[in-house]
């Protein structure tokens, strides 16, 4: 990983524009947005179609090459659509596309190149059907999907599960346990007498958890100046 050589207050000037962008131009894209929401590279995530819902203090990390897309199209009206709990963690790549209801509980986090879809978007036989067959999407509070795993239609995973990287689900996963595979099985139970820390637990005092940052890129961006964040850009170093 390169050396981040903004200056401090380059990259507040950056997160705030990243706020203003947030608010300005994604927002409107969703049916409701919770608030204290976190967007890195929000100009990457992609509404389509609606409603959309996404409750408070999610985190939305989207790249160039890894836009999150969220997308709901379907022929019928009044539809649930894409709804997804407080302080989840959507990373780059992921893509949720519903035809009906796909709903995602708080403290979930999916991993990078998350697929999670509840429609086939062809019939079997008839390959012209836009949307084929479609079954809802039910994931729990506190679920840790994996690396490029594939949540398929009709799926309902428990409270606190986990499922492995590359894992596609087909069937329904019971709650506290680890699957994986393809199709994914349950491999592990989860130790029912530990507690989790959730996402929730860790940003209840959001205020906090931002002073902590701040102070964390105070530090770690002491020292930088404009003249060398400008030649990082034109003539960066192999070491940095």
């Amino acid at each position: 990983m390169r050396k981040d050589h903004r200056p401090y207050f380059i990259k507040k000037a950056y997160n705030r524009f990243q706020k203003f962008y947030l608010k300005k131009f994604l927002k409107p894209e969703f049916e409701t947005l919770g608030h204290g929401i976190h967007a890195i590279k929000p100009w990457h995530v992609e509404v389509f179609g609606g409603p959309v819902r996404v409750g408070s203090f999610t985190t939305i990390i989207a790249s160039p090459d890894a836009r999150v897309r969220l997308c709901v199209w379907s022929d019928k009206k009044d539809i649930h659509g894409i709804e997804i709990g407080d302080y989840c963690l959507i990373c780059p790549g992921t893509r949720i596309s519903a035809a009906e209801k796909i709903v995602i509980g708080a403290n979930t986090m999916m991993a990078n190149g998350v697929y999670i879809t509840d429609s086939d978007w062809h019939d079997l036989y008839d390959r012209s059907m836009p949307i084929g067959i479609t079954k809802p999407v039910i994931i729990g509070d506190n679920v840790w999907l994996g690396d490029s795993a594939i949540i398929g239609k009709g799926v309902t995973i428990g409270n606190n599960s986990i499922i492995g990287a590359g894992s596609v689900v087909v069937k329904d996963i019971p709650e506290n346990c680890i699957a994986a595979g393809n199709p994914a099985r349950v491999v592990r139970q989860l130790d029912p007498e530990r507690k989790i820390v959730t996402r929730g637990d860790w940003l209840s005092d959001p205020k906090e958890v931002g002073r902590q940052f701040d102070l964390l890129d105070r530090d770690l961006l002491r020292g930088n100046t404009v003249f060398g964040w400008l030649r990082s850009l034109v003539a960066p170093r192999h070491r940095d």
